[in-house]
């Protein structure tokens, strides 16, 4: 059995995905070793919809050098995006 509260971490909610809920897309951010059907199934048990496509993106992290430790460079915005598609009539009510 899949566990949703550990594979979806949240919205994403920026101006492209709010252009994307107008053609049944949304956008979550999950976990790093998530895969396309976990989350397929972890939206559908979550929200009680019906998932048609999942795509899954691995977005770069920017690499910061920290003045105290110029040695040990760390990586911040990394992130897994999923743009989910959803049945047509189905919806998410992100509120």
């Amino acid at each position: 059995m899949v566990q949703a509260d550990k594979i979806i971490k949240g919205f994403r909610v920026t101006e492209k995905a709010a252009n994307l809920q107008v053609s049944n897309q949304y956008t979550f951010e999950v976990a790093e070793s998530a895969n396309a059907v976990s989350v397929g199934q972890a939206v559908e048990q979550l929200f009680k919809v019906k998932v048609v496509r999942v795509n899954i993106l691995n977005a770069k992290g920017k690499v910061k050098v920290s003045r105290m430790r110029r040695s040990n460079p760390g990586v911040k915005g990394k992130m897994k995006k999923a743009v989910v598609t959803l049945k047509s009539g189905d919806s998410i009510q992100i509120a």
